[in-house]
């Protein structure tokens, strides 16, 4: 089996939203590493992703590990800069971290008010990294006690969220945005960013759904599955529409409204978006897709594996050893 070449980054995102214990975590991330992937990143659903990523640091050497994506609205910016700097700390200067906005109702059903959360994505951003380097600016002199300074990027699915990275963060880190959309969000952010910082290094790191199966109907069937999900949140169906896509998106959301399940949704994810979306199938043929990816300017993609027909934690496992770039 060929691997995965060494001259380009690859990661894969953990769900802290699963039941998966923070052993069995760091046992993946540890499995990543061995296979010889470059990043692992924890998204932040029920649990605490920068303490999770800091537990991951303590158990891990090499891989880079950061948040794809932590929440602003579970901490205030203070917290959040001390936070990154034990997770700098505790993985030597492997860290960057992603944060984002999460979603209005599934924020509201927890009791927080989003209120206007754009504004609040680039403040929050702000004082971060101004916390950041304040530290920096504490440990200057001949003390050998020097904290890394940790990257952050921010999400980005639509163009006026790209236009705040580019103000403020260090890259975007899209997710479910469809391929056909990524040169007009990299390129709104790099454009924001010259006007500030001309010259600086501007990345983006995209987590992808992905499906491994031989069986290619089976992972399309998964797919759209998975896609149906996220069908049903405002923020993912904005940025479908905008990718062509607004007469299905339409048609979903009234199915929806109407009481229809996701397994009915599922059957109305048209092909065209798993296409643009996802990365499924055998691994050469994700391969494939994930260069496809690169050549609209994802400098890391990002696996988001979901099972096929086994247990999850089982499907990362094999995802990771076959599309890995190094081969036991």
């Amino acid at each position: 089996m060929s691997s995965y070449p060494h001259d380009k980054p690859l990661g894969i995102v953990l769900s802290t939203v699963t039941n998966s214990s923070l052993n069995t975590l760091i046992s993946l991330a540890q499995q990543a590493e061995h296979y010889g992937l470059d990043s692992v990143y924890i998204n932040e659903g029920r649990g605490d992703a920068i303490g999770t990523c800091v537990a991951v640091a303590l158990s891990t050497s090499k891989i880079k590990i950061g948040t794809n994506i932590a929440n602003i609205y579970f901490r205030a910016p203070y917290l959040a800069a001390h936070s990154i700097n034990v997770l700098a700390e505790a993985s030597e200067g492997r860290a960057k971290i992603g944060f984002g906005i999460s979603h209005r109702d599934i924020l509201r059903s927890i009791g927080i008010e989003m209120g206007d959360a754009r504004p609040r994505l680039e403040t929050y951003i702000k004082d971060v990294k101004a916390y950041l380097r304040s530290r920096q600016e504490r440990e200057k002199g001949p003390s050998n006690l020097k904290t890394p300074l940790t990257s952050i990027f921010a999400a980005a699915n639509t163009v006026e969220s790209a236009k705040i990275a580019g103000k403020v963060a260090d890259g975007i880190m899209p997710y479910l945005s469809p391929i056909s959309s990524l040169p007009l969000l990299l390129g709104s952010a790099v454009s924001e960013a010259a006007k500030t910082s001309p010259g600086k290094s501007f990345k983006c790191v995209l987590s992808i759904p992905t499906f491994f199966c031989e069986n290619e109907e089976d992972a399309i069937s998964a797919a759209k599955y998975n896609l149906a999900f996220f069908a049903n949140l405002p923020n993912y169906r904005r940025q479908w529409r905008r990718a062509g896509f607004a007469e299905d998106i339409d048609r979903i959301k009234e199915k929806y409204q109407m009481g229809a399940s996701r397994r009915e949704i599922a059957r109305l994810i048209p092909m065209d978006l798993v296409e643009e979306v996802c990365v499924y199938g055998k691994s050469i043929d994700c391969r494939k897709k994930l260069e496809a990816f690169r050549a609209q300017g994802v400098d890391e993609p990002v696996l988001a594996i979901s099972p096929v027909s086994e247990d999850r934690n089982q499907a990362t496992l094999r995802g990771i050893a076959g599309i890995s770039a190094r081969q036991p």
